[in-house]
């Protein structure tokens, strides 16, 4: 029996609350790693949390946790407006309530930090995105990663011929975005995980970044796959 809208929403705001804590708590803790380590731990921190948890509410909504995946799979034709809607207050949602523990927790500079408009190897006192990056470059650089997210989330756990491993692919293919755009626009790869923070903590810059890049990459990806890869050849 398919769980309620209502299990569902619940699993998405769970789902996205753990990539923003443990997102928000991993840069603050190792971004100041000398050797780009922190860097590494920081991605593969992401790519953690998406992996276990993509695996545990994948049953029940699917593992989405974020608002660019939705999209891609609303404009493949595998969720109706309804429920997109529904999704996306639920992952903004935990984003925010994240964001606002992180606030609790870890403090303002914490948070601030956290949001990827910074740097992942600058501080807190960063106003941008990383230096000669502009904006329409740090918009190419997160649909192209985005792209690549939603490509594999249906190849790996939409298409019905996929392997099982969709929490793991897709939790590594989050690792090696944030690798190539830590320190470029510190690769949220998902508008949730810019949105949480960005309310949390006031810091609003580059905002557009990580809604418009995402969108445009995981609604391209969502096209391309679910309304003609996935389709069988006559």
């Amino acid at each position: 029996m398919k769980p309620s809208l209502l299990k569902q929403c619940v699993a998405e705001f769970i789902g996205t609350f753990t990539l923003i804590f443990v997102g928000i708590g991993a840069i603050y803790n190792l971004g100041s790693l000398p050797g780009g380590g922190g860097l590494l731990g920081i991605a593969f921190a992401h790519g953690l949390a998406i992996a276990v948890m993509v695996s545990a509410t994948g049953a029940i909504s699917g593992g989405h946790l974020n608002p660019a995946v939705t999209f891609g799979l609303l404009l493949g034709g595998k969720i109706c407006p309804s429920r997109t809607a529904a999704y996306w207050i639920a992952q903004l949602a935990g984003a925010t309530a994240a964001a606002f523990l992180c606030l609790h927790l870890l403090g303002l500079e914490a948070v601030k930090t956290g949001t990827p408009d910074i740097p992942m190897n600058a501080t807190a006192a960063a106003e941008n995105l990383a230096p000669k990056v502009s904006m329409c470059q740090a918009i190419v650089i997160e649909a192209v990663l985005t792209f690549f997210l939603v490509f594999v989330v249906y190849g790996s756990a939409v298409d019905g011929r996929a392997p099982k491993i969709g929490g793991l692919a897709i939790g590594l293919t989050i690792t090696m975005g944030i690798l190539f755009a830590g320190p470029l626009t510190g690769g949220a790869i998902n508008p949730a995980r810019a949105f949480g923070p960005a309310l949390a903590s006031g810091h609003w810059n580059n905002q557009i970044v990580y809604w418009v890049g995402p969108l445009i990459g995981g609604g391209l990806a969502g096209l391309l796959y679910g309304r003609f890869l996935i389709k069988e050849d006559n």
